[in-house]
């Protein structure tokens, strides 16, 4: 692996890092507001990205490449209403998208292997950002009706976990 697909790669396990962590302070922050569906959805959203996290750093170790994990930020402990928390999650998975789209274009003229790799967690992104998108569109129907919100925790409490 050379220098700077390793540092493509590393790069790609902070994004992962980062959403882990950022999901789970979430999970947290809506588990503290009651609506514990959606503390349940973005829990298991957390756990996908861990997997993710631990995918990249095996395909990294596998190629004799250095792994190296950073320091993350803090993520906050307040993320307003639950459509502002998942617009966050909307805007985090576009984020998330364009890195590995910028990763692809680069590592496709220079390590189609590599390339093939990320492909696959593009294609993932498109359920990623479609379920987000989703969410944030029932959401803003449901506006500050009680009953709506109520309903969507509910159904977003019931998310099986991959696999």
């Amino acid at each position: 692996m050379n220098e700077e697909m390793q540092k493509l790669f590393n790069r790609l396990i902070e994004i992962e890092q980062v959403s882990t962590t950022l999901y789970l302070a979430m999970s947290a922050y809506m588990a503290r507001e009651n609506y514990t569906g959606m503390a349940h959805w973005l829990q298991l959203q957390s756990d996908e990205e861990r997997t993710h996290l631990l995918k990249l750093i095996q395909y990294v170790s596998d190629k004799n490449g250095t792994v190296q994990l950073s320091n993350i930020p803090a993520q906050p402990s307040e993320y307003g209403t639950p459509l502002e928390t998942f617009q966050k999650v909307l805007e985090h998975e576009q984020f998330v998208t364009n890195s590995y789209r910028q990763a692809y274009n680069y590592a496709v003229q220079v390590d189609p292997q590599a390339a093939v790799i990320i492909q696959d967690f593009l294609r993932e992104q498109i359920d990623e950002e479609a379920q987000a998108q989703t969410i944030v569109d029932r959401l803003s129907l449901a506006q500050n009706n009680s009953s709506a919100l109520l309903l969507l925790d509910q159904e977003l409490g019931q998310r099986q976990a991959a696999g």
